[in-house]
């Protein structure tokens, strides 16, 4: 499949299942490539993963809908939103959780100087980049995706239960799995009001 046709394949999957074919090992090397291969500011590496299967991947929305019940306004608020999680995102098979190292951010900013205020900024560049190649890496496999911010609501709850170290700070959570429902049409900005071509 031609890199465009991949880009236009890739869609936000909120209908997921667990009916996937590959490996648990598989699937973790595929998350694995593309977070390699991504590039980051000064080769700095700051993006970390966490990749959850099973149980564990279970645990982490039961976390999420636990934490966001403390939030409801209402009884029939917080059921809704139990229903979204369960559906599009419990549903799935796994979910992937994005993080930055802190400490790495800390040391360019200390080691230069010139460019300090710009690495936080960097980094985050960098978990876009990163999060956008998984994705299309995991469409490349057949399977849906979406990419969610549950952070910072969720950030005790996943520290204290998926052993992450103090220095890695929560960006994003991507559930994944099989695609049970299609994604609706996209719709697009009109390319006059995005694009600019200048040329002499």
């Amino acid at each position: 499949m031609s890199f465009t046709n991949l880009q236009k394949q890739r869609r936000t999957t909120y209908v997921l299942g667990k009916k996937v074919t590959q490996t648990p090992e598989e699937i973790f090397d595929i998350v694995k490539s593309a977070v390699k291969n991504s590039p980051t500011a000064f080769n700095n590496q700051t993006v970390r993963v966490i990749v959850l299967i099973g149980d564990l991947h279970d645990k982490l929305w039961q976390l999420t809908a636990n934490r966001l019940k403390l939030e409801a306004s209402d009884e029939d608020a917080y059921n809704n939103t139990l229903a979204k999680i369960n559906r599009s995102f419990k549903a799935g098979y796994g979910t992937i959780l994005f993080f930055t190292d802190t400490s790495v951010v800390k040391s360019f900013e200390e080691n230069i100087p010139l460019y300090a205020e710009n690495f936080y900024d960097w980094s985050e560049q960098g978990h876009g980049i990163a999060e956008y190649a998984t994705w299309l890496a995991l469409t490349e496999a057949g399977l849906g995706a979406s990419l969610q911010h549950y952070n910072p609501l969720i950030d005790e709850s996943v520290v204290e239960n998926f052993d992450v170290p103090s220095s890695w700070r929560l960006r994003a959570q991507m559930p994944f799995g099989t695609i049970e429902s299609s994604a609706d049409d996209k719709t697009f900005v009109a390319d006059d009001d995005r694009f600019k071509l200048l040329k002499s």
